[in-house]
């Protein structure tokens, strides 16, 4: 009885774990491959002058090699308090830890004015959602790779089909 009650307790935890971000964000976790992850910072130009806000952060590896590959400054930002934790000891025992932080919370509260780069894989109904806070927080010129899905109405800057990377400009998506 005891094991079935473990079994039952662990399945229904690695359920939460997995739907935590769908439940309250709107965007279930699925890490993007590290290929990708390269090709999108390649596409946003990714340097070490910008500031890059990864969106729903998940394990941190957009962060991790914005900052050790690329010499960016990142920010993470992840709603799920295990991957935060996760994302935290990530960087820390990495060379990012330098020059980036994890921060756990939801991005839709978070200020991101300072950005010069934005990454994210979340949701066609989340970038939609994302479309007026990114129009007044950010600045003109601020480079947002989506993974996957597009930002509905947004004129698409630079397209990489084979890889579905989306890369927009804020001032030019209209």
């Amino acid at each position: 009885m005891i094991a079935l009650i473990l079994i039952l307790g662990t399945i229904i935890g690695f359920g939460v774990w997995i739907y935590w971000p769908e439940l309250f964000i709107g965007a279930g976790w699925s890490p993007t491959p590290l290929k990708t992850v390269r090709k999108m910072l390649q596409m946003a130009k990714v340097k070490s002058d910008d500031l890059l806000y990864d969106l729903g952060c998940g394990d941190g590896r957009i962060i991790k090699m914005a900052t050790s590959e690329f010499g960016a400054k990142a920010v993470g930002i992840e709603a799920d308090p295990l991957r935060f934790l996760f994302s935290l000891i990530r960087i820390k025992i990495t060379k990012a830890g330098k020059k980036a932080k994890v921060i756990w919370g939801n991005f839709f509260n978070i200020n991101l004015e300072k950005a010069t780069v934005i990454t994210v894989f979340l949701s066609r109904e989340v970038n939609e959602k994302l479309k007026e806070k990114f129009q007044k927080e950010l600045r003109p010129g601020t480079r947002i790779i989506s993974y996957y899905w597009v930002f509905p109405g947004w004129r698409i800057s630079k397209i990489d089909e084979s890889h579905q990377i989306y890369l927009y400009k804020i001032g030019e998506h209209k």
